[in-house]
């Protein structure tokens, strides 16, 4: 028996010892072709941790390698942990998703008296987005705020469909703080982060200097330079984008999360559960993402285009990254499921994958493989539609100064898909770009012939019109 166990236990760790490999070489591969300057990837497998490891530079100006002391800034992700405090509170009693908002917010405008907590974390609120307007500055006061967004109207009819939203998280947190009589940051770390306490901090602001603390950077095209972000967000910003942590501190809060250390599976069912939406179309859970790969379930969220996270409850498995900026395509989703295929095949995303390929072609300057490549997965594979991954690409190569590129992309995107109307609008817009006029406006032309509700290529046909007459 004793041997048996041995040679089992050998076995498990060659195959992890391989996957373990096989990630690291996936990973380096990936930041060279997006040139992302550091990351620190985490996974957790029957609740232990089979991978960690740091990668790159979390310094650009003053080069220090990423390690386990190294504080990502994980943006939009936060709200994963403002999502666990809310439950926390809906799971002791002293909250509930029907509740109306105007319970604990007081002096909320007349329209807003019928939004419930469960609309704030569904995104469904049709409450105005606070960072839409530019007169809300980063220091004006949650009451200022509310008083400004008064004067809007409501997106939609609460309830209706999901809109990515602000306010929501600064709602979340007032009422966080209402009941709890302390700060938002200071519950966050008593019940989620009580044993991690010196490897996380709660900050909107860039600029500020915080030890140990990653700063993003962006890719500037122009300078073909990375620069630090210098974003302030303000206090008010700390539950939707605030958080920085340590790779380690991540994987305890998972580890936690998993274990139901701080919810029990009857809430995180609950939390996990599909919001129904009034258009029928939309599909989100309470504060997370639903991702569905084989018919079996994962949750999640990323932020900023350098952190993920996701949860894979039927496979007792978690995956994190954090990294601090990319020059060409946002990875983050894709490394998750590539990673997630490497460990558990019933988790391969074959569309996914092949998705990521295409990418990372068109990726290389002037390669002459990358309309090869996607015929040869589209022989392969006719059903498949890249419409919305073509047009993603080409216009991530207008923003990085590669407009013959980009235009070569949206005239296959066009070839593939004759009778959209967004294809044409953006070959257009390709043509416009490098002052091609006449081709510009007899693709708007085509664009808006597909879809005369168009306005855009309506406006733009205006534009170029009196561009070629002068």
């Amino acid at each position: 028996m004793t041997a048996l166990v041995l040679s089992i236990s050998t076995a498990v760790f060659s195959q992890q010892t391989d996957q373990s490999k096989v990630i690291d070489s996936y990973v380096k591969e990936v930041m060279k072709s997006n040139e992302i300057p550091g990351l620190a990837l985490g996974v957790i497998k029957d609740d232990k941790i089979i991978f960690q490891e740091y990668y790159g530079m979390d310094n650009l100006e003053d080069p220090k390698k990423v390690d386990a002391s190294s504080m990502f800034r994980i943006y939009s992700t936060s709200k994963l942990i403002t999502n666990i405090a809310v439950f926390q509170l809906i799971e002791k009693g002293k909250l509930s998703l029907e509740d109306k908002i105007s319970k604990y917010v007081e002096d909320l405008p007349k329209k807003w008296q019928d939004v419930k907590v469960k609309n704030l974390l569904t995104h469904s609120s049709g409450i105005p987005n606070v960072i839409a307007f530019n007169d809300i500055s980063a220091d004006t006061s949650n009451a200022q705020a509310i008083q400004r967004l008064e004067k809007e109207k409501m997106d939609f009819t609460t309830g209706n469909e999901y809109r990515y939203n602000q306010t929501n998280y600064m709602l979340l947190t007032m009422i966080i703080e209402k009941i709890t009589r302390q700060s938002f940051e200071d519950f966050i770390l008593k019940n989620q982060f009580y044993d991690s306490k010196d490897s996380f901090i709660f900050s909107s602001n860039s600029i500020e200097k915080i030890p140990n603390r990653i700063v993003k950077y962006n890719y500037n095209p122009a300078t073909k330079q990375y620069e630090q972000s210098t974003a302030v967000d303000g206090v008010r910003a700390h539950s939707a984008n605030g958080l920085a942590l340590t790779l380690p501190a991540f994987l305890k809060w998972s580890s936690h999360l998993s274990k139901n250390d701080f919810l029990n599976p009857a809430t995180k069912e609950m939390m996990w559960k599909s919001f129904d939406f009034g258009n029928k179309k939309d599909v989100f859970a309470h504060g997370w993402e639903i991702n569905k790969t084989n018919n079996i379930q994962s949750y999640g969220f990323s932020g900023g285009n350098v952190s993920a996270y996701r949860i894979f409850p039927h496979n007792n498995m978690a995956i994190v990254i954090m990294s601090n900026g990319y020059n060409f395509f946002p990875a983050q989703y894709q490394m998750v499921n590539h990673i997630a295929s490497i460990i558990d095949k019933n988790l391969t995303d074959a569309y996914s994958l092949v998705e990521e390929s295409i990418i990372a072609e068109f990726s290389k300057r002037d390669n002459p493989n990358s309309e090869k490549n996607y015929y040869s997965i589209k022989a392969k594979n006719p059903t498949w539609d890249f419409e919305t991954t073509l047009n993603e690409i080409g216009y991530i190569l207008m923003r990085n100064s590669r407009t013959d590129e980009a235009i070569k992309v949206f005239d296959l995107n066009v070839k593939e898909h004759p009778q959209s109307s967004n294809a044409f609008d953006s070959l257009g817009e390709g043509y416009f770009s490098a002052k091609n006029y006449t081709l510009a406006l007899k693709n708007y032309k085509k664009s808006l012939e597909l879809n005369p509700q168009n306005t855009n290529a309506l406006n733009m046909i205006s534009k170029i019109e009196n561009l070629i007459k002068k």
